[in-house]
């Protein structure tokens, strides 16, 4: 049954305002010390972005070696699925196990810093790859890669490897996993939801690539000089998504039901629990130019701290309900989507007029 909202659904807006000042006001005092070296960028966005690189070349790392375990398997049972699962069950569970360990903690390690590199056009191509792309059908937003699997096949384009990797381990796309085998990993005697078996060349394939691309994102980041313009531009372009997110968790399984989602993606994590993610990052990347933009307008600049603040606290408010065992309504996605992009306009509206005020730039992607 789903239960209706514990208070009205525009009261979730209204977070406390003295939490939302809490969190916009983490890290002002350190950035304003970087705005008087302006040839080293700014270093506390710049270390959120390396550390948020290190973890996520950590993580697929880990999902690398587990795809390459499996691959083995698959491989020394002649890629005979039923087979490999009859002789080396124990083992291809605890490889799938550990790929989807390691996938679910590379999720929030990208997320956390989606808004910078997304954000930013010279980074972006990498959320294009990892996280956000589509496949050749739509040429105009996707990936640049293509994948050479071991048996020689070639994909090319196929879409971001977050959905190529996520949709295999979780049996949520068949044309990932292996055909004509119940895929019984935990070999309970039935398929769950979340049970998958991947197609092992195009795993391997794909955690071989996103873990080049991370360590490429690594090395990008830790090179890079993150400048006030690069801060602005990331916040003017990634804040006001959010009704493109919450389309994508009302047709997931977490509002759809399982195995009545149209969206093959966002299995493991909420959606909802990437909002918060990617706005995490983005209020963090504000804290460090708002003592700037409070030189030319302070009361502004107050603002629009307590107002993303705001925003941010409402992710985390409506992640945790739904974690707590909540069920939205399509109908209740839809209004809080459509509430929450509507302060995020407002957001980048108000950070975009800072930018002209302060003549500094906004980069045309």
């Amino acid at each position: 049954m789903i239960r209706k909202f514990p208070r009205p659904i525009l009261l979730l807006i209204a977070v406390p305002a003295i939490a939302a000042a809490f969190i916009a006001g983490c890290g002002s005092d350190d950035s304003s010390s970087d705005s008087d070296q302006p040839d080293a960028g700014l270093t506390a966005v710049k270390s959120y972005l390396t550390e948020h690189t290190a973890d996520l070349v950590a993580q697929t790392d880990t999902l690398k070696t587990a795809g390459n375990a499996y691959y083995d398997l698959a491989k020394a049972n002649d890629f005979d699925y039923e087979k490999m699962l009859k002789n080396d069950g124990e083992a291809v569970n605890a490889a799938l196990t550990d790929a989807k360990n390691a996938f679910i903690k590379a999720n929030p390690a990208y997320e956390e810093m989606e808004g910078i590199v997304a954000g930013i056009p010279r980074t972006a191509q990498y959320d294009t790859d990892i996280d956000a792309g589509s496949d050749a059908s739509d040429p105009e937003s996707a990936v640049s890669f293509n994948l050479t699997l071991p048996n020689g096949e070639v994909m090319k384009q196929p879409g971001n490897l977050f959905f190529l990797i996520e949709t295999a381990l979780y049996g949520t796309n068949e044309d990932l996993t292996a055909e004509g085998v119940k895929p019984d990993v935990d070999g309970d005697g039935k398929v769950s939801f979340g049970e998958g078996l991947p197609e092992a060349n195009a795993f391997k394939a794909s955690v071989d690539e996103i873990n080049k691309q991370a360590k490429d994102l690594d090395k990008d980041a830790q090179e890079i000089v993150i400048t006030p313009s690069d801060a602005f531009t990331s916040i003017t372009v990634m804040t006001p998504t959010m009704s493109e997110y919450f389309e994508q968790w009302k047709l997931s399984s977490f509002v759809a039901g399982e195995g009545s989602q149209q969206e093959e993606g966002f299995v493991a994590t909420s959606r909802l629990s990437d909002i918060a993610d990617i706005l995490t990052g983005i209020d963090f990347t504000y804290a460090e130019i708002e003592p700037q933009i409070a030189e030319k307008n302070a009361n502004q600049a107050e603002q629009t701290a307590a107002e993303l603040g705001n925003l941010l606290s409402t992710a985390e408010y409506l992640r945790d309900l739904e974690a707590a065992g909540e069920k939205f309504t399509a109908k209740q996605a839809d209004q809080l989507g459509a509430e929450m992009q509507a302060q995020a306009e407002r957001i980048a509206g108000q950070v975009t007029q800072a930018a002209k005020d302060l003549d500094i730039e906004i980069q045309e992607g």
